[in-house]
């Protein structure tokens, strides 16, 4: 019931995309796996969405979008998952990002406030963005990489547990004939 509900509006989604995005996209969005609910599809979509959550930029969204269109990664789910970063986790994220980056760059890790204007973006942007960026990309691509690599896991151990169960019920079956 639930996976006829996903896959309704799932291609309702499709359909609504044809109308609303430009010609040029339209190859993009006939990949099969865009809106298909496969081992393939949801893998990179994971990969994808984990490793965009991580951008400390307020276009994620976009970013996720045309990189599912590229890799053909399953978009609703990969746009959910890089809700990861929310408001709420945000700041330890980049926190630790700016400290990996810092590490990696071998800068001192400043103790700062951030204050949204011109001058402090002038001073601290580049001792603070460039870690920043650093640690995010590497972060996300680990993360991302391992995401992915973990739901391919977890498909396979699913598909194995239940061939098994399968294999035990027919042997049952064959048992009481």
């Amino acid at each position: 019931m639930p996976k006829k509900i996903i896959k309704n509006w799932l291609y309702g989604a499709k359909d609504r995309l044809r109308i609303d995005y430009p010609r040029w996209l339209q190859p993009f969005l006939d990949h099969p796996n865009l809106f298909h609910l496969n081992r393939n599809s949801i893998s990179r979509a994971v990969g994808v969405g984990i490793f965009c959550a991580f951008i400390p930029l307020p276009i994620q969204t976009l970013i996720t979008m045309f990189m599912c269109l590229i890799v053909g990664a399953n978009l609703p789910l990969a746009v959910i998952v890089i809700w990861i970063s929310n408001p709420i986790t945000i700041p330890p994220m980049f926190f630790l990002t700016y400290k990996l980056g810092s590490l990696l760059l071998d800068r001192e890790v400043m103790s700062f406030s951030v204050s949204l204007s011109w001058d402090w973006f002038s001073r601290l942007g580049e001792e603070i963005l460039v870690p920043l960026f650093v640690g995010s990309f590497l972060s996300g691509l680990v993360l991302g990489i391992f995401g992915y690599r973990l739901v391919l896991f977890l498909w396979r151990w699913q598909v194995i547990k239940d061939w098994e169960t399968r294999r035990i019920e027919r042997k049952k079956r064959s048992n009481r004939i």
